[in-house]
């Protein structure tokens, strides 16, 4: 009897432990159903389905947008409206693991994030002269593409980005540095977390619709797992040497930043002006890190301020 009871408890153990991974299992993939009727393309390259969307000028030179680590491409559709405005043809996509694109499983480091783009680009006919502009990781991202590329990246423009100096919870900290209970944690408490950091409502239609689009990524399957992979990866590591070699190398770098951003601290201000003195910034008063969509005025016009002519 004392044994039977011991393996029942083992069991019953083993079954609340695989509850988080369970659930995560019974959420959807995203495919053809999902996708059909989306605004934008598919194309497989050679990690998985990429969906993007071409945007802004007919003509006109070529940028490139990247959105962040929680938020699929519409979280940046201001700024491809702007930079569509200001005369450029706008490439927007949705990065593995967000939106409509595939999420194939291992590392989501900087090499995987930095391969998806030039993928893409190589796909698109995109090969000089690139203006790339990424907001949060998306920054981390775009600037890791330009220092692997520098021979195909005109300008680089930060929103606040990633790569210099972020604020972590204590959360996100044990996830990202504990194995397999980490793992554990966040599976089991990270959706409720994120889906709670959602505000209830937002002020006007465009940051309700990006709202709504945080809301529907909690539901498909790969985006948590994402979230923490990405943690482990591309946002798990200091951009200075990236940044000190784009002065080196010339590519004008203008940087945007939210003065009250709980995520991205202020002072990346200083550090980016310290790796790089040629760097162009710009600080949104009164916004925070939901910037791109909340403050979509002082973000146009920064850019108009800090693009080079």
């Amino acid at each position: 009897m004392f044994w039977v009871l011991i393996v029942l408890v083992v069991a019953l153990g083993a079954y609340v432990a695989a509850q988080p991974f369970l659930v995560e299992r019974r959420r959807p993939v995203i495919g053809d159903a999902e996708r059909q009727g989306a605004r934008g393309e598919f194309v497989t390259l050679s990690q998985g389905v990429t969906h993007f969307r071409w945007a802004g000028s007919v003509r006109g030179p070529v940028a490139v947008v990247v959105h962040g680590i929680s938020t699929p491409m519409i979280a940046m559709e201001g700024v491809a409206e702007d930079l569509g405005r200001l005369g450029y043809r706008v490439l927007m996509y949705d990065l593995y693991g967000r939106g409509l694109s595939d999420a194939p499983a291992g590392k989501q480091d900087r090499a995987f994030f930095v391969r998806q783009l030039a993928d893409l680009c190589a796909d698109q006919g995109v090969s000089e002269e690139i203006t790339i502009a990424g907001f949060s990781m998306g920054g981390g991202i775009a600037t890791a593409f330009a220092s692997e590329y520098p021979h195909s990246v005109r300008q680089v423009i930060l929103i606040a980005s990633s790569g210099i100096a972020t604020n972590e919870s204590r959360f996100s900290r044990f996830c990202r540095r504990v194995p397999l209970l980490g793992d554990w944690v966040h599976a089991a408490f990270g959706h409720e977390r994120m889906r709670k950091a959602i505000p209830s409502r937002g002020e006007t239609p465009e940051i309700e619709r990006v709202l709504n689009a945080q809301r529907k990524e909690l539901r498909r399957r790969g985006y948590l797992p994402a979230q923490l992979l990405s943690r482990r990866g591309m946002l798990n590591e200091s951009q200075e040497d990236d940044h000190r070699k784009l002065h080196r190398q010339g590519i004008s770098v203008a940087a945007i930043w939210a003065r009250e951003d709980p995520v991205i601290s202020i002072r990346a201000v200083g550090l980016l002006g310290l790796w790089n003195r040629d760097a162009r910034q710009e600080v949104v008063e009164g916004a925070d890190h939901a910037l791109p969509y909340t403050h979509k005025a002082e973000v146009a016009a920064a850019l108009r301020a800090t693009l080079r002519d």
